[in-house]
């Protein structure tokens, strides 16, 4: 079952769209918070939003937000299966000396 979005994103969709020249109805939350989670958890946090915005780049420049998204979910099924231990990280930032956070 999906989760529910946080009333507060939906407000800030229908405030930030408009100020943009977008549609709010045009946003996909679900799908994008969905795949930037995945990201998120199967490559490092940081790259959750990057991904999102590529994914936008590429829907802005014409390509279907479904077919787009597909070639997210491919990438990142190759990625972990090229990087297996390497999705446990949850901020990108590895510990330093002693456990710092430097």
């Amino acid at each position: 079952m999906p989760r529910e979005t946080p009333p507060e994103v939906d407000d800030w969709i229908e405030r930030l769209a408009p100020a943009l020249d977008l549609d709010p109805q045009d946003v996909a939350t679900n799908r994008l918070l969905g795949l930037t989670g995945q990201v998120a958890h199967g490559v490092t946090r940081p790259a959750g939003p990057v991904t999102t915005y590529l994914l936008g780049l590429a829907v802005a420049s014409g390509r279907d937000l479904e077919d787009a998204a597909g070639v997210v979910t491919t990438q990142l099924a190759a990625w972990k299966d090229e990087h297996p231990a390497e999705g446990d990280e949850t901020d990108g930032i590895r510990p330093g000396p002693e456990g710092s956070r430097s």
